[in-house]
């Protein structure tokens, strides 16, 4: 079963009142989303997915907890225009948890894992036309080494892309890791699992995920009340960077004002970033899957 990562720090830095009204904006099997229910009995939670399983499942788990909250079958980019729906222009609370859910990856079909076969796929939405397997067997050399590069920092993206490339048709997952292995040297397959990163770059692409999530982080803080927390859990350094961008250009002084002697109050920022958190030795060992995440939290002050 999927475990949360970084659950209690989440939990302990939304700030939840009784009476909060709340975004989870990943709600996976409901890791988050039940612990923060149990906390908001005046409240409301809403939560977005677009994985049908996973809503299904939720949505008992959910019932025996409260009656309290709405699931939103939408991809989270749709935030701002999906709550105006419901006449919802402002919340106390919001959570990311950009990790790919374990039965995603444990469910061999979806074809998001490296270690069991399916057909390419890696859909996060199972209405996307675009799926892993167009992207492996359609993408020039150029946009395989590009995404591969960018998305999965991957140091042998053109050997891989070529061998790709050259051994076209590849439909199933452990076919393109066979191609992967036989383009890295020894001593790549050695230090990790040499199919991670073009695993990622892949899965990124096939979902768009770093342009959703820019294009929603920038719609929740504008939805955020004053006092209101956003949390946001990253596994990969890509999706880091854009948190920690965002977060920065929001809580910062504009530097030709900071010499001000005094500043005037509309040019304070509104919003102040509140710590990093990263797993326990604790977290980590019981949870291979939090090794690599980190939790980001920003506050409206204004």
């Amino acid at each position: 079963m999927h475990k949360s990562v970084l659950l209690k720090e989440c939990i302990e830095n939304l700030n939840l009142k009784e009476n909060s009204v709340i975004v989870d904006c990943t709600l996976g099997y409901a890791g988050h989303s039940s612990e923060i229910l149990k906390r908001i009995s005046h409240g409301y939670l809403y939560a977005f997915d677009q994985d049908s399983e996973a809503i299904k499942f939720s949505t008992e788990r959910l019932n025996n907890i409260g009656k309290n909250f709405e699931i939103i079958n939408s991809n989270f980019a749709n935030i701002k225009e999906e709550l105006s729906k419901k006449n919802v222009t402002s919340v106390d609370g919001i959570l990311y948890d950009l990790g790919v859910s374990s039965p995603q990856l444990d469910e061999d079909y979806r074809g998001f894992s490296f270690h069991q076969d399916a057909r390419l796929d890696m859909r996060m939405n199972q209405n996307n036309i675009l799926d892993a397997y167009t992207v492996v067997n359609t993408y020039s050399y150029e946009k395989l080494v590009d995404i591969f590069h960018k998305y999965g920092e991957e140091k042998y993206a053109s050997s891989i892309a070529k061998g790709i490339i050259a051994s076209r048709p590849i439909t199933t997952t452990l076919e393109l890791v066979e191609v992967i292995k036989e383009n890295v040297p020894e001593k790549y397959k050695r230090d990790k699992h040499p199919a991670r990163k073009v695993f990622q770059a892949i899965r990124i692409e096939v979902n768009d995920e770093l342009n959703v999530f820019e294009k929603s982080l920038h719609e929740a803080l504008e939805l955020i009340n004053v006092g209101g927390r956003i949390c946001v859990i990253t596994f990969h350094s890509l999706e880091d960077k854009i948190c920690k961008n965002i977060f920065k250009s929001v809580s910062e002084i504009d530097s030709n004002i900071k010499k001000l002697p005094i500043i005037p109050d509309e040019y304070l920022p509104k919003f102040k970033v509140i710590k990093t958190i990263e797993p326990s030795k604790n977290e980590i060992d019981e949870n291979n899957r939090a090794r690599s995440a980190k939790l980001r939290i920003i506050e409206r002050v204004g």
